[in-house]
């Protein structure tokens, strides 16, 4: 089949500073065994200028696609931009098929098939080998019943007749199969970087650059992750093959940034420890940035000269709060001296550190934020990122927050750098006030100027100067469109009212892999753990005694390390 995979163009300010873009990685994950097996596939970036959903429009039809696949990375923030997309090309191709894929419509299929008739099918979850059976069965008008984790219409309408008619029949009611398993072997469904031009894609300074993925998920259980349970399971890319498929593209392609997507990329501290050696012996000066959590940081003291070695430039940690309380609400599983310590151990050894802070868990007041400002400044991170609190209907902390009343009606606003809930304390103003003041205090105490003037490692310094660059332009563009553009209500509905109930208990977007038995989970132990000490005492654990909770934890300690 002709197949093309659309990014739709985004609205969000990192879509449009700094000038610079990082490829689509979702879609190219699903273009590659979409090649593999056997079909035609292109990728519209409709992101990259951006393009209006006419000009979409016209570049489909002159590919003439059998089938159009529309994902956005910023899923929830890039539901409206997809939609416009999607209803511009039924209007001007009936015959397409339209998939939709990504987080949002994996929950949110109800409301989509039911306000959106030119949406054909919904993949939910992981689509690598959900698109590759979907584009088979639709080539050979084989059902859809059987394809585990889709949602299509039971009957769908004549195309030329949805295009005109809104509406659906009660014939054409949308049936969802079961959640399709979780990739077990991620190094099975290589991503499709032919599709892209690497020389139209840079980072850190118009540096050429991919995204990619070490692991999927995240072993921890904080209450407002939307990614963790859409990956359902952590799990790890092969370490040596994975380092070999980076030097590949910094020689065959020229790329010299690597931009990390994980969740918790070091979460297994032997999968990632063997994944830096194997890179540092492919000797290819790659820049690597991305997020992980404090705690491993300082579980990783001893090895950071790796990290550094094999190129870590910058760690994005997300502290989230300052509070302890806060902390534990949200079920972070980090203390505020953990965070700084990581920062502290990520200067030692060269490496650049950004802390995230998210604005909005609770109703603070003003006194909260002078004690968030003084602690981000004991912190000494190198470079902060400021969020705002954004309740996904599939995760604990909506349940939380769902009788918070919404200020920000836009979807296209749900991208983490709006504010969308109300606060009883102050009004939204005085809240992006605060942390402008917050991000300028941090960002322009003589210690952080005098590191971007004269960081001894110059690759670092002017890392800091295009950062710093950026800001100049962010700063500045989030409290003009906050002025003029971002229009709030004052009594808008409850989050639930907005997105409906909650949907926790739908978390998992996957069928999770068999549970294994202990003994099972100790064998692989034992095979895979350089440390047979530490192999041992799981074993001494699990058959010494009746303490549960011990038990379960070496269970998991063991399964993340395998």
């Amino acid at each position: 089949m002709k197949v093309l995979l659309i990014n739709p163009p985004h609205p969000a300010i990192g879509s449009r500073i700094p000038a610079e873009h990082l490829p689509p990685l979702g879609l190219l994950a699903i273009g590659g065994p979409l090649l593999d097996a056997g079909h035609h596939v292109k990728l519209l970036d409709a992101d990259l200028s951006p393009l209006t959903p006419l000009e979409v429009v016209a570049e489909a039809g002159r590919y003439a696609p059998e089938a159009a696949l529309v994902g956005h990375s910023g899923s929830t923030s890039g539901h409206p931009s997809a939609m416009a997309v999607t209803r511009a090309i039924r209007t001007a191709c009936p015959q397409v098929r339209i998939i939709y894929g990504g987080v949002y419509p994996t929950y949110h299929w109800r409301e989509i098939m039911a306000a959106e008739p030119q949406i054909d099918v919904i993949v939910r979850g992981e689509g690598e080998e959900t698109a590759v059976r979907l584009m088979r069965a639709l080539e050979l008008g084989h059902p859809l019943a059987g394809i585990p984790g889709v949602v299509y219409r039971r009957a769908p309408l004549v195309r030329l007749q949805r295009a005109a008619l809104p509406g659906r029949t009660a014939s054409d009611v949308p049936a969802a199969t079961p959640p399709a398993p979780v990739i077990r072997n991620l190094d099975a469904c290589r991503v499709g970087w032919e599709l892209i031009d690497h020389a139209r894609y840079s980072y850190w300074g118009n540096r050429r650059a991919v995204v990619v993925q070490f692991s999927r998920g995240c072993p921890h259980r904080c209450s407002y992750c939307g990614q963790r349970g859409f990956w359902t399971r952590w799990r790890h890319r092969e370490p040596v093959a994975f380092a070999r498929e980076l030097a590949r593209l910094h020689r065959d392609h020229g790329v010299e940034v690597v931009n990390f997507a994980d969740e918790n990329p070091t979460a297994s501290r032997p999968a990632w420890q063997a994944f830096l050696e194997a890179l540092i012996a492919e000797k290819v000066p790659l820049i690597l940035v991305g997020s992980t959590r404090a705690d491993d940081i300082v579980r990783d003291a001893d090895i950071l000269p790796l990290y550094k070695q094999a190129g870590v430039a910058r760690f994005l940690l997300g502290m989230e709060s300052t509070d302890e309380a806060t902390l534990k609400k949200i079920r972070k599983d980090s203390q505020r001296e953990t965070d700084r310590e990581a920062i502290r151990l990520l200067r030692q050894h060269g490496i650049l550190s950004m802390a995230a802070f998210v604005v909005g868990f609770e109703e603070e007041t003003d006194r909260d934020y002078w004690r968030t400002l003084r602690r981000i400044v004991s912190y000494d991170p190198d470079q902060i990122q400021a969020l705002y609190a954004t309740p996904h209907r599939w995760t604990p902390y909506f349940r939380m927050a769902a009788q918070r009343r919404v200020i920000q009606t836009d979807l296209g606003r749900w991208d983490y750098k709006h504010q969308v809930l109300a606060t009883r304390a102050m009004p939204p103003g005085r809240i992006i006030l605060w942390v402008k003041v917050i991000e300028a205090a941090v960002q322009l105490r003589p210690k952080s100027l005098w590191r971007v003037l004269a960081h001894p490692d110059p690759g670092l310094r002017e890392a800091m100067r295009w950062y710093y660059r950026v800001g100049r332009q962010v700063w500045p563009h989030e409290v003009w469109h906050f002025l003029f553009h971002d229009f709030r209500i004052d009594d808008g509905p409850t989050l639930a009212q907005f997105l409906g109930l909650p949907q926790d208990q739908e978390a998992e977007a996957m069928a999770p892999r068999p549970i294994r038995r202990p003994d099972a989970v100790l064998e692989e132990v034992v095979r895979r753990t350089p440390d047979g000490e530490a192999a041992a005492q799981f074993r001494s654990v699990l058959t010494a005694g009746p303490d549960f909770d011990a038990k379960r934890g070496a269970l998991t300690t063991g399964c993340r390390m395998i």
